[in-house]
């Protein structure tokens, strides 16, 4: 009987850890809305649906994509910051490591206003880009990481449904000359320079539509 006690008392004990542990674990989502609104609101919209086509859409992305661009855009151990943003790495200074984490989960949390595809005359070329790629000029599908329907896969690659086409062509277009070089293996940068400037604006155009 005794044996049996014990047993269950280091059951419950180590459960009762446990559950410390995983609350340890998670973001602290009031303090996350409250930092979202005061830091991140102004240019993104204080639940991520930004009304500023040059600033990003937030809600419904991956966090853990979000909370990899905020450490990029952080300059560490005296070495440049992986993404270059001169706003964006003051406002990823002031968040310490679990606030990133915290605002990432946030906005991952928040529903997508999205935006739609508005250039009927680019359609078709867009969703060939985004479907099959050109491998003959060595452009895989969109799709092979982004997904069919633009939803992403975290960490490394974000959902693109919905987003602003503006936004997305002007990171293509970043990619292309350089000037953003956070992609995993240059993969993003080796792909949009084989791309053309009318390639380009249709499959951003495509993926604001996507659902």
């Amino acid at each position: 009987m005794i044996k049996r006690s014990l047993l269950l008392s280091l059951f419950l004990t180590a459960s009762a850890v446990q559950a410390q542990d995983k609350a340890a674990g998670q973001p602290d989502l009031a303090k996350a809305k409250q930092t979202a609104e005061q830091v991140c609101g102004a240019c993104h919209g204080a639940d991520g649906n930004s009304q500023i086509p040059a600033n990003p859409k937030l809600a419904g992305q991956h966090a853990e994509y979000l909370y990899k661009q905020l450490k990029n855009f952080k300059s560490e151990g005296g070495q440049p910051a992986e993404r270059a943003n001169p706003i964006m790495a003051g406002m990823a200074a002031m968040l310490s490591d679990d606030d990133a984490k915290g605002v990432a989960a946030y906005f991952a949390g928040q529903t997508l206003k999205p935006e739609s595809a508005k250039n009927k005359a680019s359609i078709e070329l867009g969703q060939k880009l985004w479907r099959a790629g050109d491998l003959k000029r060595g452009i895989p599908a969109c799709a092979a990481c982004h997904g069919p329907a633009g939803a992403g896969l975290p960490a490394q690659f974000p959902r693109l449904s919905g987003q602003f086409a503006d936004y997305t062509e002007a990171q293509l277009k970043a990619f292309r000359a350089g000037e953003r070089a956070n992609d995993p293996a240059k993969m993003m940068r080796t792909i949009a320079l084989k791309m053309t400037d009318p390639e380009i604006k249709a499959v951003s155009d495509f993926a604001a539509g996507l659902r």
